[in-house]
């Protein structure tokens, strides 16, 4: 049975910061594209990091970052 997407996934992307590398400390939506495509190459970590590093590298690659932008206003943690 596949899950259904969780909205939190897009909370965490904006209040949460990136906990190793390069950009550590950066919230994920702030990490560059062109970061996010080096990790891409390498194989992205296990567990949430990974997953919320690929999420974010799949709504930048394919132009989404506007969804960001209104649940960031919207929710503003």
């Amino acid at each position: 049975m596949q899950e259904g997407f969780n909205p939190q996934i897009l909370k965490d992307l904006i209040n949460t910061s990136i906990p190793f590398g390069k950009y550590k400390g950066t919230a994920y939506y702030r990490i560059p594209v062109n970061y996010l495509e080096w990790l891409n190459r390498q194989g992205f970590p296990p567990g949430k990091t990974g997953m919320l590093l690929s999420t974010i590298y799949e709504i930048k690659l394919n132009g989404l970052e506007f969804l960001l932008k209104e649940i960031k206003e919207k929710y503003n943690d």
